[in-house]
């Protein structure tokens, strides 16, 4: 165009999309789409080049599970969980601390980070009321458990749906490489908090038979949803678990489970209620992030067809000099550092089609996989290091500021730093241990 090469184009596009979305100034979907028709305009890419660089695995997967979420979310489930886990460590302020923790890391293993915090955060709120004692601790604690139980499974978080999907990973390949770790990480963070807090949280026992006489069947706002979600839920993970022999796409199940759950919702409704309640379920879906997702692939995919991302991965490959265990700490440590500053849906978009073009001089596949889980662990616990790290970071923010417990951005760098520090290197033994012995 003009001469100008389109590598120079398609590179200059994402780094100026890049640098917009990180001063959070304009909408990030609004960017990534503008950026990614501009792509089209300047001919870098055609139309159907354009559609065709679409992950339409990952976007079905993502919309059938918010779906099913936010249908789940309407039983009163996730508070019922949250509240019968405090009264079973008796409303004791560590056992609480520690509870709501493990809740909130189990929770992101299937849910988003963003819905989890939303659902535990005001359940914090009302049992640290009653005991009368600082939040703070318990937020802060939530935020890491999101971004580190999210990286369990494929369905946890972003970076790890696009990995799966583009490598055709299944379910129980998230399960059985990361699960281990994640659970190892959440013991020794939790047990850290809980030395550190132990002389700080301390409460009356009136305080404390007050929450115990909290009834958490109370939340449970719709039995038969509860039982019709539940079923579909329990489905919908079975049926990805088996997906490596049924060889039918994750996105596939995650949209059928929601149609289903769809149908159970509104099974008996009058024609107007029916539709009405269909609309608000739509609604409740976040389209933000669905066009986010589908310009970045434009995005990603000019740069893979100038061949940019080929370049780069055969500059990568000589720095590391063809050694997998200098490639898997690098994009440990180097994904955990960018993560905590950037958005990690882009740069894990961008990774995997230059990691990809490396696997042919690394030894293939089967000896890039400890690369492509210090990509998935380096993105997703890197989203720890920073206040705007991660989405679900920011909203409990905004939750604690409105309930009159600010939290800073120095203030969390203090805990955030050592927190991400502490788990990348437990993460580079495993690695080591597991995969480069």
């Amino acid at each position: 165009m003009f001469g100008i090469d389109l590598k120079w184009i398609a590179t200059s596009i994402v780094v100026l999309c890049y640098a917009v979305l990180f001063t959070e100034k304009i909408n990030r979907a609004v960017v990534a789409l503008f950026a990614a028709t501009v792509m089209i305009f300047c001919g870098v890419l055609t139309q159907a080049q354009a559609f065709a660089g679409i992950d339409f695995n990952t976007i079905s997967l993502l919309i059938g599970m918010m779906i099913i979420v936010n249908i789940t979310e309407k039983s009163g489930l996730f508070q019922f969980v949250a509240i019968w886990g405090a009264k079973k460590v008796k409303a004791h302020p560590l056992g609480i601390l520690a509870v709501l923790a493990m809740v909130t890391a189990f929770f992101s293993a299937f849910l988003d980070n963003v819905t989890t915090v939303l659902l535990i955060v005001p359940v914090t709120f009302q049992i640290t009321r009653k005991l009368e004692i600082n939040p703070f601790p318990y937020l802060i604690l939530e935020i890491f458990a999101s971004n580190i139980g999210g990286t369990a499974t494929l369905i946890g978080d972003p970076p790890n749906i696009l990995i799966g999907s583009s490598l055709g990973l299944s379910f129980t390949d998230f399960i059985v490489n990361l699960a281990p770790l994640v659970l190892i990480v959440m013991l020794v963070l939790t047990l850290m908090f809980v030395l550190i807090w132990k002389n700080g949280l301390n409460t009356s026992e009136r305080n404390r038979a007050m929450v115990m006489s909290i009834n958490e069947k109370d939340s449970i706002t719709d039995k038969k949803l509860l039982y019709k979600s539940l079923i579909v839920l329990i489905a919908v993970i079975l049926g990805f678990i088996s997906s490596e022999h049924t060889h039918i796409a994750n996105g596939v199940i995650a949209l059928f489970g929601a149609a289903i759950l769809l149908l159970l919702y509104t099974w008996g409704e009058k024609h107007d209620e029916r539709d009405e309640k269909t609309e608000n379920i739509f609604n409740l879906v976040d389209w933000t992030t669905i066009f986010f997702f589908c310009g970045l692939f434009i995005l990603v995919s000019g740069l893979e067809v100038t061949g940019i991302l080929q370049s780069l991965g055969q500059w990568f490959v000589q720095l590391t000099e063809g050694n997998i265990e200098k490639t898997v700490f690098l994009i440990l440590g180097s994904s955990a550092v960018l993560s905590s500053a950037i958005d990690n849906i882009p740069f894990v978009a961008t990774m995997i089609p230059m990691l990809q073009s490396m696997e042919v001089s690394m030894g293939g596949r089967e000896a890039m996989m400890p690369v492509w889980w210090a990509l998935s662990l380096g993105a997703c616990f890197g989203g720890n290091g920073t206040l705007i790290g991660a989405s679900a970071n920011v909203i409990v923010a905004g939750l604690a500021q409105r309930e009159g417990h600010p939290i800073s951005f120095a203030k969390f760098l203090i805990w955030s730093v050592p927190v991400m520090v502490v788990s990348i290197l437990i993460s580079g033994i495993y690695l080591y241990l597991r995969y480069l012995q």
